[in-house]
């Protein structure tokens, strides 16, 4: 419930960021700028909660933070200016990371217990309740301002955090996690001290993760307003953008497993990578919002499975420094991608912009192929 939390939360924020840009008088860089402080709060953030839940817990930190969220989340409609933006997403994103961090540590700690490797249907949630969320949103984005809207989040989301809470506050697991990191998967190995070859494939994977946060960010932030100020789509057709790529995200993390077992990390990885790259080119240069809304579903079945098997790679190799160090490179995505895009977008257009993201689809299928041998001794 906590991991589908995330995803409704977030996704109800990214539809309505046309509206706040309208309200806040923002340029596509000033914007950009602005969004930074979703990315910059989370990261900043994610190394003081691995700490916090190992003093207090992460159920009792998933918690808290499942109260932070909602509350932060109704800040940016009371906004004016890109500079009091920026300072709300900051919270935001801080809210965010800390959530991500200790779900994913509760949900580490659940999957040794059960002995079992359950770890990407938490994802799915994820992914889940990032299609209602968006998918909602489109549904009141013409009639309801942003502010009643992200106003409704909030309630809907202590609601959630009140029925939810006490049950994962009387569950104490019994396992003993060191650390936790955001799309993290599988038990963790025995902690080993890196050699210099081991760490240079290690930032290898964190690269290939890299690539895929800065394609997740990328649609999140930019994709509705691609599809409403490029396209001329209907706002609610524009916020369906987000939820069909997360409809899609969910059925490629529901299959993801399978598809490891049939095909292996390496050809997952490149396969991944290059339906992202086609699906991206088509999503980014269509001339029309079906085909958009087309590319961005092919774009999110690419994308599904990328993060979680770099950052498994790492993990194979380095244990949980690797796990956390590809993780953090990873998460580096999220924050190159706002402002980079945005400054992209005022160069040359918005579209154009959204092409990195195929290009970055395609270095990551083949850094995922160069890379097929890394963990291999």
């Amino acid at each position: 419930m906590f991991f589908a939390l995330d995803g409704f939360l977030f996704a109800g924020w990214v539809v309505r960021i046309p509206a706040i840009k309208q309200q806040t008088g923002a340029s596509a860089s000033a914007l950009g700028l602005a969004l930074l402080g979703v990315s910059a709060g989370a990261v900043i953030t994610m190394m003081l909660t691995g700490r916090l839940c190992r003093r207090y817990g992460s159920h009792a930190v998933t918690v808290a933070c499942g109260i932070l969220l909602p509350l932060s989340i109704a800040l940016p409609a009371q906004t004016h200016s890109p500079l009091s933006l920026g300072l709300v997403l900051l919270v935001f994103g801080a809210a965010y990371g800390g959530m991500n961090v200790a779900m994913n540590s509760a949900a580490v700690d659940l999957v040794a217990e059960l002995r079992r490797p359950v770890m990407p249907s938490f994802h799915a949630a994820f992914s889940l309740g990032g299609m209602i969320g968006a998918g909602l949103g489109g549904l009141v984005a013409g009639g309801l301002s942003a502010s009643a809207h992200l106003f409704l989040l909030a309630g809907v989301g202590l609601l959630v955090t009140a029925f939810a809470g006490p049950s994962l506050l009387r569950h104490r697991p019994d396992t003993v996690v060191e650390a936790a990191v955001p799309e993290a998967v599988g038990p963790r190995p025995a902690q080993q001290r890196l050699t210099p070859r081991a760490r240079r494939i290690v930032a290898l994977f964190g690269v290939i993760a890299l690539c895929t946060a800065y394609g997740e960010g990328a649609l999140a932030d930019w994709g509705a307003l691609h599809l409403e100020q490029d396209l001329g789509a209907h706002p609610g057709l524009a916020a369906a953008g987000y939820a069909l790529f997360a409809l899609t995200m969910t059925v490629g993390r529901l299959t993801g497993t399978l598809l490891l077992e049939r095909l292996g990390q390496t050809r997952t990885l490149v396969l991944g990578g290059a339906t992202a790259a086609a699906g991206m080119l088509l999503g980014s240069l269509a001339p029309t919002a079906w085909l958009a809304l087309a590319g961005f579903a092919v774009t999110g079945l690419g994308l599904a499975n990328i993060f979680p098997v770099a950052v498994g790679r790492a993990g194979e190799l380095a244990g949980p420094s690797g796990v956390a160090a590809a993780s953090t490179l990873g998460y580096g995505g999220m924050l190159l991608g706002p402002p980079a895009i945005g400054f992209l977008a005022d160069w040359f257009s918005l579209p154009v912009a959204l092409t990195t993201v195929a290009l970055l689809a395609a270095a990551a299928a083949a850094l995922g192929y160069g890379a097929r041998n890394a963990t291999r001794t």
